[in-house]
């Protein structure tokens, strides 16, 4: 393969992948490059081994860099390399597409090389589409909330799984917020997997009714920590761990350890300083793949919340009705009509 004008090689993987543009600049105020954002993926390729490897990925594209305009590709485009790893994922919507495979570092760069900053991952792996092996709590500031807030609601989220036997391992988002994950046995759909995240939301909500919310609509969250059970439904892409955000100072969504959700600025988790970070205090979710969780205890909760006479909690727009989903109305709306 001759290499394109200007472009640099990346070995790695076993492979070469050519970095077009490299001196490109993405990260606007980090004043940091395509290739830089590129040999980051190097330096934290063992991080991602955990965490991305094996899972399908979600392209979404920025020409220009963070801070300029995106757009999603989610099929691989015509005239990709041979070795690239593709799988057929269904999304929201129900459309089929032909989507890249996170099998290594080199398919990262790939991706990168096309304007990916990070990837959006699948719930499950590509050889296993069966089965989501992981639960995603994703506590979502609202206006009036801080992040003080969103650690504390974090830590209630570990309190709540660690009275249920699961063990869970929380990340920044790249943004204000955070996520807790718990890495799954393989036994479950995505809907018995969202049912579980319906319940420990509404476990939450009823332990601590001032800081944290369960509910879909806006309007009825107040100044709450909302827990956002539908990053869990069928075939929803979340962003990995490990990856850079569309940001203009490349913050990434970083792994923590429990300890360090009391002291973390997130702002501060970029490309740049990541990667010493990771060699320092090593990897905090090194474990999570090798200590695979039971999702019963959070079933028995949403059947403990059904026989309460709890029905489903709403979907989001693009998905079909669900049989025992609520009116999809907001209550103001459903109030005046």
């Amino acid at each position: 393969m001759v290499a394109a004008k200007g472009a640099r090689p990346v070995e790695v993987s076993g492979r070469t992948v050519e970095i077009s543009n490299p001196d490109k600049i993405y990260f606007p105020d980090l004043g940091a490059t395509k290739f830089e954002l590129a040999s980051y993926y190097v330096a934290v390729a063992e991080g991602l081994r955990v965490t991305a490897f094996g899972r399908p990925a979600m392209l979404q594209r920025f020409p220009e860099g963070a801070g300029g305009k995106s757009f999603f590709q989610k099929r691989v485009p015509a005239g990709a390399p041979d070795w690239l790893q593709t799988t057929v994922v269904t999304t929201p919507n129900g459309t089929t597409s032909n989507a890249l495979v996170v099998a290594d570092v080199a398919h990262i760069l790939w991706a990168v090389n096309l304007g990916c900053l990070g990837l959006h991952l699948w719930p499950y792996r590509a050889d296993d589409q069966g089965h989501a092996d992981e639960l995603r709590i994703d506590l979502d500031p609202q206006p009036g909330t801080s992040f003080g807030e969103i650690r504390q609601a974090a830590v209630c989220v570990r309190t709540l799984l660690e009275e249920l036997g699961i063990t869970a391992y929380p990340k920044t988002t790249g943004s204000r917020g955070l996520h807790v994950y718990a890495r799954l046995e393989p036994r479950w759909d995505s809907f018995a997997v969202r049912a579980g995240a319906v319940a420990l939301a509404r476990e939450l909500e009823r332990r601590h009714p001032d800081l944290i919310t369960a509910n879909w609509w806006k309007e009825e969250r107040g100044r709450r920590i909302f827990v956002d059970f539908n990053q869990n439904a069928p075939h929803k892409t979340v962003f990995g761990a490990w990856f850079a955000r569309p940001r203009v100072g490349g913050q990434v969504s970083t792994p923590l350890s429990w300890d360090e959700v009391d002291t973390v600025d997130p702002e501060e988790l970029t490309i740049r300083t990541v990667p010493d970070l990771l060699d320092g205090r090593g990897d905090p979710w090194s474990a999570i793949a090798s200590e695979p969780q039971s999702l019963q205890p959070l079933l028995d909760l949403a059947a403990r919340d059904r026989a309460d006479g709890l029905h489903d909690a709403p979907w989001p727009p693009e998905y079909p009705k669900q049989p025992d989903e609520p009116p999809r109305v907001s209550p103001s709306r459903a109030k005046k009509a």
